[in-house]
């Protein structure tokens, strides 16, 4: 459950903030008792849906990541340090990385990479070099 909240914070931020316009726009004397009821069933029914669903496919994709890496695989990460060149990193054991928990870490690195940011590595489709 931990893992929800932080993975889900900032979306919960958002939620908890359009739950709040849903509040003072439902709570205006003007507005009917079962349109407030409409309001406040969709806004929640709304964002328990979405908010939902985004963590069910991002801790799948989390799990297919670790196992793959777990596997020998190679997996790329966001790389949020560095936005001049490379976007990404790959990770591989190889490489000297480690899965500690939810994080790729590695000794010749100051910080680790969370899972949820990662992707399997595929082999490209198409060659584009002649």
């Amino acid at each position: 459950m931990n893992t929800f909240f932080i993975l889900e914070a900032g979306n919960l931020t958002i939620a908890a903030f359009f739950f709040l316009i849903a509040v003072i726009v439902a709570t205006r004397p003007f507005v009917r008792a079962s349109v407030k009821k409409a309001i406040f069933m969709f806004v929640t029914g709304f964002f328990t849906f979405i908010i939902g669903g985004h963590y069910y496919i991002t801790s799948e994709r989390m799990t297919s990541v670790k196992v793959a890496f777990t596997e020998g695989k190679e997996v790329i990460c966001e790389n949020r340090m560095h936005r001049k060149a490379a976007q990404g990193i790959v990770i591989s054991q190889k490489t000297s990385w480690r899965l500690d928990g939810d994080e790729f870490v590695n000794p010749d690195y100051n910080r680790g990479f969370h899972a949820a940011r990662c992707i399997v590595k595929t082999k490209a489709v198409f060659n584009l070099e002649k």
